[in-house]
């Protein structure tokens, strides 16, 4: 007499959505929409894509919204905002979640103990993934309950505001861009103008000591302490651009402050 056994269920989870903001990300977001396949929802808000990013989201069944650009902040609150479930993965273009942590987001989301999740980032920079310095682990809470977790408005250096002790997932997100040196440059240039805006608008204001101080204290941090030389050639020259990021940042804050006067 033979016995039929029942798969058992799989336990449920609660419902995923995955939230992008894109920008004329046609080389990278193919794979990146690959990479979070198990979500149940895709939100994919662009603010005015010339190529075939838009293409490429509604092929892997996203549903894309347009929006014109508020600042890295605002536009990712109003992408959560779309989502159709309250827990919410945000990641970029440029990033692809990995097996490990998606198969921990999914296990995660089955009985979740907290309401924010954070994930190591690993970054790829000049052919090398770095595993030291700045550039790793670069822990970010990515996932979370929308109902109790959202994005600052800062237009730059935007970050998740929540009131609890995030859980971190194993595995990593791997931050895979493929711009030239001279891309990269050229947008970590427009980052420190509107870092150094948004400092003045807060009403900081810094002095020349702060130019030579802050760059040292970074590089001391992140080259030796945090490891960087283990990087090789890549750690140095990356290490030495976040370096330059912070000088420039007081300097154009210093270039505001004396226009002010002026």
């Amino acid at each position: 007499m033979s016995t039929s056994h029942t798969p058992a269920a799989e336990p449920s989870r609660q419902r995923l959505s995955v939230v992008l903001i894109v920008h004329n990300a046609a080389d990278s977001l193919a794979a990146c929409l690959a990479s979070v396949a198990f979500a149940d929802d895709l939100v994919v808000v662009d603010s005015g894509s010339t190529d075939a990013t838009v293409a490429i989201a509604q092929a892997h069944g996203a549903r894309v919204i347009h929006r014109t650009w508020l600042g890295f902040g605002p536009q990712k609150q109003f992408a959560i905002e779309q989502a159709l479930h309250d827990w919410v993965l945000c990641i970029d273009a440029d990033e692809q979640v990995s097996p490990e942590l998606a198969n921990a987001i999914q296990r995660a989301l089955i009985a979740p103990h907290t309401c924010v999740f954070r994930m190591a980032r690993c970054n790829r920079f000049l052919g090398r993934w770095l595993r030291h310095g700045e550039g790793y682990p670069d822990w970010s809470p990515r996932l979370f309950d929308r109902r109790v977790a959202r994005w600052s408005d800062d237009a730059v250096h935007e970050k998740v505001l929540y009131n609890t002790v995030p859980e971190t997932l194993a595995g990593d997100l791997m931050h895979a861009s493929g711009e030239s040196l001279s891309r990269y440059l050229e947008k970590q240039n427009r980052y420190s103008s509107l870092a150094a805006g948004q400092l003045y608008a807060q009403g900081k204001r810094v002095r020349w000591p702060r130019l030579l101080l802050s760059p040292l204290a970074r590089f001391f941090k992140f080259y030796f302490f945090r490891g960087g030389f283990l990087d090789g050639l890549p750690g140095f020259v990356h290490t030495s651009i976040g370096c330059m990021n912070s000088y420039l940042k007081y300097a154009k804050l210093i270039e505001l402050q004396r226009n002010e006067k002026s």
